[in-house]
């Protein structure tokens, strides 16, 4: 029962909201050059409650709508399969969804007594979105916007947390860390086309059509990478950020295996297994480097 409500939550993508949050507390620690340890370890478990509601109350509605039973499933789309394989029902997921959508917004109203208004306004941001992503953010083509955005206010709430402060190397950052999120959902949308336009759901590919999205790939990746160097000469990055380029071999990959036009879900795996590597990899790299 476990390992199926792992599968459920999708631990291994609950990655980027740690990284997310690691960045936010290393330009904490580049700032004032101290963390508070309690308040780290709150808003790690706080964001993680809120990441696995969003990804459960996904699971819920692709059910509920027959999106996840027309989808070819692989590691990295077509949701989890625990509704279609009837592993779970899906009132408990749903419940799941609302328990960790209580548990984050708990965690975040303990933060608004202590650090005021600023706070709230993300919170109240992150709980509207993520009840609504799946029914009518998604179907308005605004999935991959709402995702950098939350990346965004991942990164400004948690440097919010620690220094009461709102900073502009923290916007930056995030901005940064919500585009990498972005990436791996635009390219993570595409295996999902034809189940997603069956059922009425409006994704960013969908709206611009398969082969003009494919085209537009890149311009994610090179986006990236030059706030990251950009961001060196506004001072809003380090010198050091320029390791983050460590991952330019992943998006290479991903970039010309998308070029090779792959047509079923199990041709998208290549591309989206390095979306997902160079993501990772840079977002960890950018915190990292921010210590120094």
């Amino acid at each position: 029962m476990l390992s199926s409500w792992l599968r459920a939550i999708r631990i291994r993508f609950l990655l980027a909201s740690v990284i997310a949050v690691s960045n936010g507390l290393a330009i904490a620690y580049w700032k004032f050059g101290t963390i508070d340890p309690l308040y780290a370890g709150l808003t790690y478990a706080g964001v993680a409650c809120l990441h696995a509601s969003v990804d459960l109350l996904n699971d819920y509605w692709d059910h509920k709508r027959g999106i996840d039973s027309a989808t070819t499933r692989t590691k990295f789309s077509g949701g989890t399969g625990v509704l279609p394989e009837n592993i779970l029902t899906p009132k408990a997921v749903y419940a799941a969804g609302l328990m960790f959508l209580i548990l984050g917004g708990a965690v975040g109203a303990y933060f608004v007594a202590i650090r005021g208004v600023t706070v709230a306004v993300i919170l109240g941001f992150a709980v509207v979105a993520i009840y609504f992503y799946s029914t009518s953010i998604v179907n308005s083509g605004l999935g991959e916007l709402f995702v950098a955005i939350k990346g965004a206010m991942i990164v400004l709430g948690t440097f919010f947390v620690q220094t009461g402060l709102i900073d502009p190397a923290a916007i930056f950052v995030g901005t940064i860390v919500g585009l990498l999120s972005a990436t791996v959902l635009f390219v993570n949308s595409f295996p999902d086309f034809d189940a997603d336009r069956s059922k009425g759901r409006r994704t960013l590919v969908i709206l611009m059509g398969k082969r003009k999205a494919a085209q537009a790939f890149p311009v994610f990746i090179i986006a990236a990478y030059a706030l990251i160097v950009a961001g060196i000469f506004l001072g809003f990055t380090k010198i050091y950020s320029l390791a983050s380029l460590a991952s330019l071999p992943f998006a290479v990959k991903a970039a010309a295996a998308m070029r090779n036009d792959p047509k079923t879900a199990q041709e998208f795996v290549p591309a989206m297994s390095a979306a997902v590597t160079y993501s990772r990899i840079t977002g960890f790299v950018l915190a990292v480097s921010l210590l120094f």
